[in-house]
């Protein structure tokens, strides 16, 4: 009389390809969210460029006045690019300017900010 053994031990062939299919399958999922997240935050960092140049341009006229920023380069280069410099004014309560600061590039996004600063130096 022979005995079989039905209690087998181990992996088989067949889990082992539907494991692997369901790690690629997976895999494929994480990399497209990667990918993805990559492209979107790509385009970010111009924007992030242009509201640093327009916060620059903020703090010289804070320390300068408007008299003086109304004179400063309308174009400057940072992170590569050539970023151009719009500011719009208009009278504010107090004797301050409110000044718009627009900064923009060929085929990026900008920025714009907002502020109030008096006419001469403080």
């Amino acid at each position: 009389m022979s005995r079989h053994r039905t209690d087998t031990r181990g992996v088989t062939l067949v889990e082992l390809v539907i494991a692997v299919a369901i790690l690629a399958i997976g895999t494929v999922a994480a990399y497209r969210s990667f990918e993805q997240a990559q492209r979107s935050v790509g385009g970010q960092i111009p924007r992030l460029f242009a509201h640093e140049v327009a916060m620059n341009r903020a703090a010289e006229l804070r320390l300068f006045g408007m008299a003086v920023g109304r004179g400063l380069a309308p174009r400057v280069t940072y992170g590569a690019r050539d970023w151009q410099i719009a500011i719009a004014e208009a009278p504010a309560s107090g004797g301050l300017i409110e000044a718009q600061i627009t900064v923009s590039t060929q085929g990026e996004p900008g920025a714009s900010v907002i502020l109030f600063v008096p006419e001469g130096a403080p």
